[in-house]
């Protein structure tokens, strides 16, 4: 059976900063987007060298901070093969009103928040709690609305979204880098549990990108694959779903793909496909095949 792809994270970023300009949020830019950015179409390039044939693209916030316009403008240029994810201040007073925006009027099918570092540190000031009470409209409406919910955290922060899933409890959450999880402590590996306690709730996703393998990779005694079937067998493999965090990590898109697609070979090859690509369409709303 030929593969169908979709790549749940991938980034673009324009050459023009008068018409898109540079505001970082928390003012840092992102390290990657300085070395190696990728526009809209060096994107749809690199997706049709990969031979994936959608894709989600996440805003850019260490490059754009909530300004999502050169995201929605590649979006409208690409709309058979990019789904939307954007950025937006969530305890603002215009939070909701932005979000609808973006979503009703640009298109997009997502929203993300960033509630923890990646690679790039971001200011203290820059990131938030999700208990924080400014948030309840926004939740309100992306649960009434079904907009599905990426969110950048380590699994020390399970509690602040078990949390809102209590009481949003049918949400739909994807999990960027699979949501960091601490693979210290192998071969038992107790503190998978910290982020294990998410999966009683079937809208949590996880994703599996190039940084979620290398962060495994890197925890002393961790066998990788152990960990992914872990997982894989608490969360189920229909929550699961890959991306490449293309061009954030270094290589090529195919490379990144073939990297996670490895690391995923022990999967029987009706749950491998969903994996790749059937996961993510439904959660998106996109016709496989």
């Amino acid at each position: 059976m030929t593969p169908w792809y979709f790549d749940t994270h991938t980034h673009a970023v324009s050459g023009d900063t008068g018409s898109y300009p540079v505001r970082p949020l928390g003012g840092i830019r992102s390290g990657w987007s300085r070395t190696r950015p990728v526009d809209g179409d060096g994107l749809i390039a690199e997706l049709d060298a990969a031979g994936v044939r959608h894709a989600a693209l996440v805003q850019a916030s260490t490059v754009y901070g909530f300004d999502n316009r050169y995201a929605a403008d590649v979006l409208a240029r690409y709309p058979d093969r990019l789904v939307g994810v954007c950025s937006v201040d969530f305890v603002s007073d215009e939070a909701v009103h932005d979000l609808k925006y973006w979503i009703e009027d640009r298109g997009f099918r997502g929203v993300r928040i960033r509630i923890a570092d990646g690679d790039t540190k971001v200011n203290a000031s820059a990131r938030v709690t999700l208990s924080d009470e400014r948030m309840r409209a926004v939740w309100d409406y992306v649960d009434d609305h079904g907009v599905p919910v990426c969110v950048q955290m380590h699994s020390k922060n399970t509690p602040e979204l078990l949390g809102v899933l209590e009481e949003h409890p049918a949400l739909t959450i994807v999990l960027d880098h699979a949501g960091r999880p601490d693979a210290s402590g192998a071969p038992d590996y107790p503190m998978l549990a910290e982020l294990e306690q998410l999966a009683r709730f079937t809208g949590v996703h996880l994703k599996i990108t190039p940084g979620a393998l290398r962060r495994l990779g890197n925890e002393p005694g961790a066998d990788v694959e152990a960990v992914l079937r872990r997982l894989a067998q608490k969360f189920g493999t229909g929550h699961l779903m890959w991306g490449s965090d293309f061009p954030a990590a270094e290589g090529s898109l195919r490379q990144s793909r073939a990297l996670v697609e490895s690391a995923l070979s022990w999967l029987p090859e009706t749950e491998r496909q969903a994996v790749l690509g059937h996961t993510a369409a439904r959660v998106y709303g996109v016709h496989a095949g």
